[in-house]
Formats: C-alpha cells, structure tokens, sequence
C-alpha cells in the first residue's frame, strides 16, 4: 500500500509539470533556440568571416572547422521549421545564402568537381537531399527539389545492390568507396527521400525522368531491405549495419537510426495505407522509449555526431505522435513521453539567458561555456516539434 501511494504521488508531481506547458510557453522556447542558432552558430556572424554562409561548430570561435557537411542539413531542417512556423523571413532570407555556402564549404568538392555538393559519404548527401526537399515544401522554389531528385538519381540510388550478391542482396551503401557497408543511417534516409519524391511528384511538376510510381517503387524495396536485414520485428531494434564481410552489427543502437525508419515507415504508411508499415513504426519507436532511456529520458549527448542523433529521432516521432490514426492509448503514451522530455530539457538543460542547449538533459551550460552545433540543434528540434505536437482530445 506503502508503494502505491509512493507511486501515485509520484506520477500526480510528474504529469502537472509538462501539462503547465502551454502553446505561446513552447514558441517562446523554439524562438529563442532558433535565433540563438543563427546569432551564435552562422559563421557569417562571426568577425573577419563575412562570406561564411554556413554553419560554423561551436558557439563561439573555438572551432572554425568546415568538416562538419552533414549537420548543415539539420540547422537548415531547424530555419525551415522555424519559417514554417512563423512565417518570419529573418530565417527564409538566409535560404539562399546557405544554398551558397553549404556546396562552397563541403570538404569534399575537391573528390568530384563535377559538382560540389556531391559527397563521398552517401548519408551525408541524403541528409542535405532531405533538407533540400523541405525548403522546397516551405518555399515552393523547384531548384530545391531539383537539386534532390538529381542528387537521389545519379548518387544514392546508383549504390544499390547488387541484389544477388550475397549476404548483402541489395542495400545503400554508406561510402561511395566502401560498397560493401550497408547502414541503417544511409537505408532509412533514402526510402525517405524516395518517398518524399514520390508525394511532392505532383506539385514539383517534373516533367521527365522517372515516373511517380518508380520513387515509391524504390522506396518500398530500401524500406524492405533494411527491415528484411538491420530491424528486429520482436524487440523493434534498429541496428547500425551490415559490414563488409556480410555481419550485422548487433550492438550498433542509435535513436537516429530508429528515427529515420520509423520516418520512413510511416511516410510508406500514409502513400499507401498499409498499417503494417505504421505498426513498424510503432514498434520502432517503443524500443527507443523503452530501452534507450533512463527514467523516461534518453542518455545525454554533448558533442560530435552523436549530439545530433536524438533531434533526428525526435522530428521523425512527432509525425507519428500526431497521427490521429494511432491506437489512442499508444498516441497517449507517445505523446506524454515526448511532452516530459521537452519539459525536462525546457526546464533544466536550457539556459535560458543564451537560449543555448550543450546536449545535456538537466545541466544547462552556463553564459559563458560554449556548445557545440549538434547538441544545440537537437535541443531547437526537440522545440521545434513541441510547437507542432498536436493537442489530445
């Protein structure tokens, strides 16, 4: 009796602190993020770099690296979102600016001159093809989606397979010079775009090319393959690869992996209503939830690659959340998880003096430490996506 009154007062302390929460509290958080990731992280702001139209690594001059091509597409996924949101054209004016930089600073331009956004790693070109594809979206302006379905065909679609080469049978690649690596970070993002292709077909008017019905045709084989190859349907893991010598790394378990199949298994759900493909959505997403976390919360990720791994998750989960075809007691649980991680981060990690986020769930980097660009844009897109999260009936 002792232990259930513990743990109902314990869940009546907890569901008040995010249901506080309103809509202007969470624009506020996403504002103050957004902007801070423009003043602080857009190298053009930074003194005796007027021209630098990219994001730069660290909140400060600590590091004015250019190696780092691939989180370039998530800040730009946090100005569309933010545009999106406010329509402000403080963020939609920096659009083509970057569309300059981000080719102008790619460490591998010098691997292919033929075209400078081209990249030797193929996740980090789909990464830039799926941002691409949302300036589109939010701006109407077809170069963006050109520049996506071209990067698709010639780059990323070109690394499939062979599909009769055993163990392998088909499958991106992750390196234009490693074929033999099949990764969930570059499967995931291509059934993604694919798809992607396929629903905005129509309104980008192409004209020539591939038919409609071959992006969701591609789409459908690379959500398969990964599914077939890299996802447990007992458990909903998502493990990281199958590596040259044809294992499957088992112990490889990252959230933006489960991120971009669950992403993409319900972008395949809503092209063609096969609830199959949302149920492996929703098994993704548990296992994150349910082994990824530790008192509801995902493990802290300060730096490097892995700072940007949960803002990945995070945008690909809040579609599924608000969708009203879930189960609704699943919607429920999905949706008080999501809502009690943004509050904690809100609350605890954000110092809401800089509005800058250093990856860190409840310690937030004092006025003077600086963070760096993966974390923090994990932090604007978990905001983001508080600020789209649909309300429950």
């Amino acid at each position: 009796m002792k232990r259930f009154i513990m743990l109902a007062v314990t869940i009546c302390m907890w569901i008040p602190s995010f249901a506080q929460k309103d809509a202007a509290y969470w624009n506020k958080m996403a504002d103050g993020m957004s902007k801070a990731l423009v003043e602080r992280f857009w190298g053009a702001n930074f003194e005796g770099y007027p021209d630098r139209y990219y994001f730069n690594y660290g909140s400060d001059m600590s590091d004015m690296g250019t190696g780092h091509y691939w989180p370039q597409a998530h800040a730009m996924d946090v100005l569309v979102d933010a545009y999106m949101r406010t329509g402000d054209k403080y963020y939609k004016n920096l659009f083509p600016l970057w569309w300059d930089g981000a080719p102008r600073y790619n460490f591998a331009t010098g691997m292919n001159p033929a075209d400078p956004w081209w990249n030797v790693f193929v996740d980090d070109m789909e990464w830039i093809a799926l941002a691409q594809i949302r300036m589109f979206e939010s701006t109407g302006k077809k170069e963006y989606i050109a520049k996506a379905r071209q990067m698709y065909d010639d780059w990323i679609w070109t690394t499939w397979g062979p599909e009769d080469e055993a163990p392998w049978y088909g499958g991106i690649t992750w390196k234009t010079d490693t074929d033999k690596s099949k990764n969930a970070c570059s499967n995931g993002p291509a059934a993604l775009i694919a798809a992607r292709l396929c629903r905005f077909y129509d309104q980008a008017k192409f004209k020539d090319g591939k038919m409609k019905n071959s992006y969701l045709n591609e789409a459908i084989k690379i959500y398969t393959w990964e599914k077939n190859v890299l996802f447990d349907r007992v458990t909903g893991a998502v493990y990281d690869n199958i590596n040259g010598k044809g294992k499957v790394d088992k112990e490889g378990l990252f959230t933006y992996n489960s991120g971009t199949f669950l992403g993409a298994a319900h972008e395949l759900y809503l092209l063609t209503g096969d609830r199959q493909y949302l149920a492996d959505a929703v098994l993704a997403a548990d296992f994150v939830i349910k082994h990824m976390t530790k008192d509801g919360i995902l493990f802290d990720a300060t730096s490097g690659d892995g700072g940007l791994f949960h803002g990945i998750f995070v945008r690909y989960f809040v579609k599924l959340v608000n969708d009203e075809t879930l189960d609704p007691a699943i919607r429920r649980r999905f949706h008080d998880w999501l809502t009690n991680l943004a509050t904690v981060m809100a609350e605890q990690g954000v110092n809401h003096d800089t509005m800058l986020y250093g990856g860190s769930w409840r310690n937030a980097p004092a006025d003077d430490q600086p963070v760096g660009l993966t974390p923090h844009v994990t932090g604007c897109m978990l905001m983001e996506a508080m600020c789209v999260l649909k309300p429950l009936n």
